[in-house]
């Protein structure tokens, strides 16, 4: 039987210990036939074969993005990014512009916003929005999603003006005259004003609720689609293969069924289920595990659940073991107690649902440790690859019981301040420098025994997996004292293919090259090994394929 595609004169790595190199690949179906030299690979060939020359560029298992969110990246894509800017009048241009090219739109919003986007020394008030634009809503949102800042008439309209009750963990901040100052924190704040946008904020649900929109329209549907569908086919230009969705709700399962039953998703997709602090415990069994079984196929599976321990540090909403340096008394508020979130793991484990819970600070991060070994006393120890995300502080007394639980630590080289275009301020003054060292700590969380895998977080941080691998080998210490965390390129690349498919119990079919594994491949602009950690950015995808189906195809591919 001949492949129906061969790629040749490569430079693959497989991610296979037992066979970690070959010179071509060859396909059929949806699954490899053979990886070996080239003369043998290219015997495969028939006439009707498409033989692909890498011209001695790396071919790897097509990356499998382990932390993301599909829904709200894929309406970033058509909003206005405030990536890279700096100061008043570069934000007022920019501001300016996108309004005059967006007359008709009800809510303007703009991504990206650094908390210094103004100075490393004046926060971003309402004021100052208004003096860019007030006779519009507007509303940015800052790179980690947990922080907004709305203008005047966007608070007014969105009934928040004069403050509300959010909930715990989150806040509208008020100013001095008694009105909210236009810092919205958290999910809860940031909603109302979201809502009014073109999209009634449906793309946040799966974050802030987990529940579903009222009421959608046919014509609304249909667009929130067509959204979906130019976010997936972004993820097949840059590699990706495999995602883990960390928001999710029914709508978007739903929609992305749709999406493969009509067109065939391009890239493979893990969601969620998003338990929330006022949910019952019930939900795990009466819903999480009902979607589990609905959505069990290996384009599209729902086998997992997320929750939120606390926020983000920039926004004082991360929970530490001690006080933030910069603010005596405050330690932030955790999103579930203890004892919740211990029943949280310990019912989910039972039930056989992985739990992946965002924890940023050491506080949040010990809390879930807890809860996950809560888990082993009361279930037993069993292969749950339980996760925690971001990780951005852990304490030193916890990073050995990673290991001991069995935790992964799921973390994102695109965040520490300094790496892909985040200023140091003001998360250095906010965890103190004594807290330094166990901040974004991969290399000694690995070094410890625990398992790692890498992701960005998108659309927090940029998407394109090259460009998150040459931050994680490019980063620098803050201090010539502070320990370097960063991993070798082989680790690296493991983090993002075959671990990433461990983590979701698919390392029997995927993350690796050999015969019989699904056909998921990504050919490169260059050879990666060959390339300079300062340029692996530079390189590109120049072919794409997802389940034996070239889903995106550039340039340079042969």
């Amino acid at each position: 039987m001949s492949a129906d595609l061969v790629i040749h004169n490569a430079s693959i790595l497989t991610m296979d210990d037992a066979h970690p190199r070959a010179e071509a690949i060859a396909l059929t179906g949806n699954r490899i036939m053979a990886v070996g030299g080239n003369a043998e690979i290219l015997e495969l060939a028939g006439p009707h074969t498409r033989v692909v020359n890498a011209g001695g560029a790396t071919v790897l298992p097509g990356f499998n993005e382990a932390h993301m969110h599909i829904f709200g990246g894929s309406v970033a894509l058509g909003e206005l990014s405030l990536f890279g800017v700096k100061g008043f009048d570069a934000l007022s241009k920019a501001v300016k512009d996108y309004a005059a090219a967006n007359p008709d739109l009800p809510l303007l919003v703009a991504q990206t916003a650094d908390y210094t986007i103004l100075s490393e020394t004046e926060r971003v008030t309402r004021h100052h929005l208004d003096r860019i634009i007030a006779d519009r809503p507007f509303m940015m949102v800052a790179p980690d999603r947990h922080t907004a800042w709305a203008n005047t008439m966007a608070l007014e309209k969105a009934g928040i003006l004069h403050g509300r009750d959010v909930g715990v963990g989150n806040e509208i901040v008020m100013g001095e005259d008694g009105l909210a100052n236009g810092e919205l924190r958290e999910s809860n704040a940031i909603r109302p004003v979201a809502s009014m946008s073109v999209t009634g904020g449906r793309e946040g649900l799966g974050v802030g609720t987990g529940g579903d929109p009222e009421h959608v329209t046919p014509e609304e549907r249909a667009a929130d689609i067509a959204v979906l569908k130019k976010g997936l086919a972004y993820c097949a230009s840059l590699g990706i293969t495999s995602f883990q969705n960390m928001d999710g709700n029914l709508y978007q399962l739903e929609i992305l069924e749709e999406i493969e039953r009509t067109d065939s998703l391009p890239v493979r997709i893990r969601m969620p289920f998003h338990m929330k602090n006022f949910m019952p415990l019930s939900d795990l069994e009466e819903k999480a595990a009902t979607w589990r079984t609905r959505f069990d196929t290996d384009k599209l599976r729902c086998n997992f659940v997320k929750l939120f321990m606390d926020g983000v540090t920039e926004g004082e909403t991360a929970v530490f073991v001690d006080d933030y340096a910069h603010k005596h008394g405050w330690k932030g508020e955790p999103l579930f107690s203890g004892e919740a979130f211990n029943a949280v793991a310990i019912e989910a484990n039972r039930l056989g649902l992985s739990v992946a819970v965002h924890a940023i600070g050491d506080g949040a991060v010990r809390l879930v440790l807890d809860g996950y070994e809560a888990s082993i006393n009361a279930n037993g120890r069993k292969d749950m690859r339980n996760r925690i995300e971001h990780i951005e502080v852990v304490h030193p007394d916890d990073i050995k019981r990673f290991a001991e639980t069995g935790t992964i630590a799921s973390m994102q080289p695109t965040h520490p301040p300094g790496s892909a275009g985040l200023p140091l301020e003001p998360y250095l003054t906010y965890i103190g420098r004594e807290r330094w060292p166990y901040a974004f700590a991969w290399k000694t969380l690995v070094d410890a025994g625990a398992t790692i895998v890498f992701a960005t977080d998108w659309p927090v941080s940029p998407l394109p997996p090259l460009s998150c691998i040459g931050d994680a080998l490019t980063r620098k210490p803050w201090a010539d004292d502070m320990p370097d965390h960063r991993l070798g390129l082989h680790e690296t690349l493991a983090a993002y293919t075959r671990t990433s498919a461990w983590v979701e119990y698919m390392e029997d079919r995927k993350g690796v090259l050999k015969p019989g594994y699904l056909a998921d491949v990504v050919v490169l602009s260059g050879d990666i090994e060959a390339t300079s950690p300062d340029n692996i950015a530079s390189l590109s995808p120049v072919l794409t394929i997802c389940d034996g189906r070239v889903t995106f195809e550039g340039g340079g591919s042969r």
